[in-house]
């Protein structure tokens, strides 16, 4: 082994999965490397990493050595179709109400953002080509991209982003971006500069807030002035590298290049879409040919997957979790006492093998993931303790139990959570009756008074990635949060997520100090408690390359090939 391929192998160890298929593509020759430094870039390697990594994988390929994944010894091939499963979208696709995976995947496809959130939870321009802060981060200023058109022809400008944010910050709208903007940023403070220039006057200090203009507020894709949201399925009007071709609600899309695209083409002539409402056909398909990529699948009712050779797995660290809350104002969640006593039934560790093989975080009932680098790790971690859960029932005056009702949904392994939580909370006597939901009925309209999720006793929900804490902090926590199915309130939580919000992302030791206090506050008082943080996973056929998801959901195949 000469020292190239060594050197190549250490950098090998110390990237992801993503990062990976990109130096398999740049070692087999099917990628350039100017396209290599592009799609580096968007996933956070640096540019002393990825020139390193060129020098190796030269002399790599002098010496003889093969790709690394796959399996597939054919050219990759531009153009040809894709096809790609993805959970079904559970409503209608419309930019200012879509709530969930195979909805925020749907608007990917043509709509773009400001920035993108990429893997190392950096942003990277797209609509945006920069943005500046004022001194105290109350005033943002976003430089747009020039050139830019819609798919209808429209030029794109300061005007659409105006209209779009104003649109989606009204708090007497229906927007789901709400739960990011809520106390954060209203109509008023969405002002055009000029036409390649907005400038967003928001409601208090944000450290963060370029990255609720990013692909991490899936909500957030630009459209045309004027243009009514509502109408939005029938077009997929955006400025994207594809184009809607067809869409059928509850069994699939597809799209085809838009040749009229302002940055790269798309390599595919065209992507088709399946919707599933479970992953086992979904599983079947890729395996048996069917399609090409599966957009997300659990390691529970997966594993076939992560042992095919003739797939390829995409792993990436996610903040992604589960919220199982707990209504603090409804008896017998109103004593934290309770609450804790249910945190402590659960065996996390185990939990995390047995429903991900270990691909995912033990969690320790704060929003504050391991991936964040603002987490303070000094603080301890909660493990299972029937005896303390026993004793805190007692006290608590439930010495016999109760019993209580847990809604959720059927969506990849959390059927299988609550039946944990079932079974963990039943050694103290805790009686917990399940109803398993599609996701539609379970999520209502995301409303209190009309939703299962935010109106039940206890509601376990899941919550996609995001690259800061922010909206995990607001909306299910703070007393006035657009999700908080716990109904919390607590006075000095909101002031110190407030304080945490304001912190620059740059003032990781000041953002650390704040969350720590946080975490332990959470600790105290449990109103949800947070098992686990699970890694992302997207598979692919072994002859596909240039899948790029997103660990919130996003499936980009824009630069997919199949050799």
């Amino acid at each position: 082994m000469d020292d190239n391929q060594r050197r190549l192998d250490e950098i090998r160890r110390q990237s992801s999965d993503l990062e990976n298929s990109f130096i398999d593509e740049l070692a087999a020759g099917r990628l350039s490397r100017r396209e290599f430094v592009r799609r580096g870039a968007v996933v956070g390697l640096s540019m002393p990493l990825m020139t390193a990594i060129i020098a190796a994988c030269g002399g790599a390929n002098s010496s003889g050595s093969s790709p690394a994944s796959g399996g597939s010894t054919g050219a990759a091939k531009s153009g040809g179709v894709i096809n790609a499963g993805i959970v079904t979208p559970t409503a209608a696709i419309n930019p200012v109400t879509v709530a969930d995976q195979g909805g925020l995947d749907m608007l990917g496809q043509t709509g773009e953002y400001l920035a993108l959130s990429n893997s190392s939870l950096t942003l990277v321009p797209v609509l945006a080509t920069g943005w500046t802060a004022n001194a105290n981060a109350t005033i943002w200023t976003f430089k747009l991209r020039s050139g830019v058109k819609f798919h209808n022809g429209q030029p794109f400008s300061a005007d659409d982003v105006v209209y779009t944010y104003k649109l989606q910050t009204d708090p007497k709208g229906s927007s789901n971006a709400l739960s990011a903007f809520g106390g954060v940023l209203l109509p008023a403070g969405v002002q055009k500069v000029d036409d390649l220039t907005v400038a967003f006057h928001l409601e208090a200090p944000n450290g963060n807030f370029p990255y609720l203009c990013s692909s991490d507020n899936y909500n957030m894709i630009i459209i045309p002035n004027n243009y009514d949201p509502s109408k939005w399925e029938s077009s997929f009007v955006g400025t994207g590298p594809f184009k809607l071709k067809s869409y059928t609600p509850k069994v699939g899309a597809s799209f085809v290049r838009n040749d009229a695209y302002w940055g790269q083409k798309a390599k595919p002539d065209s992507t088709q879409f399946t919707f599933y409402d479970t992953q086992e056909p979904e599983i079947l398909a890729l395996q048996g040919g069917t399609i090409d990529v599966v957009g997300q699948f659990s390691v529970s009712g997966g594993q076939s997957l992560l042992s095919n050779s003739n797939v390829t797995v995409i792993n990436l660290k996610s903040s992604a979790h589960r919220e199982l809350s707990m209504r603090t104002d409804q008896a017998p969640f109103t004593d934290p006492r309770v609450r804790q006593a249910i945190a402590l039934t659960l065996n996390r560790p185990d939990i995390v093998t047995g429903l991900f093989s270990g691909k995912a975080d033990v969690g320790n009932d704060s929003p504050f993931a391991p991936v964040f680098p603002s987490t303070d790790t000094s603080v301890p971690q909660r493990v299972q303790n029937l005896t303390k859960a026993k004793q805190l029932m007692t006290a608590a005056g439930h010495p016999n139990g109760f019993s209580t009702k847990l809604f959720t949904e059927n969506f990849l392994e959390i059927p299988q959570l609550a039946q944990i939580v079932k079974s963990s909370a039943a050694k103290i006597g805790v009686n917990i009756a399940l109803t398993i939901e599609t996701s539609s009925q379970y999520y209502g309209k995301a409303v209190f008074g009309q939703s299962d999720w935010l109106d039940g006793a206890m509601s376990l929900v899941d919550y996609g990635h995001r690259s800061v804490p922010n909206v995990f902090l607001t909306a299910p926590l703070q007393s006035s949060g657009t999700w908080n199915a716990a109904h919390f309130k607590n006075t000095t939580y909101d002031k110190l997520s407030k304080q945490y919000i304001a912190t620059p992302s740059t003032d990781v030791q000041g953002q650390q100090k704040i969350a720590g206090q946080i975490q332990n506050l959470l600790l105290e008082q449990t109103p949800i408690i947070y098992p686990y943080f699970y890694n992302f996973l997207t598979a692919t056929a072994s002859n596909v390359q240039g899948v790029e998801p997103t660990a919130i959901g996003h499936l980009f195949l824009f630069n997919a090939t199949k050799s």
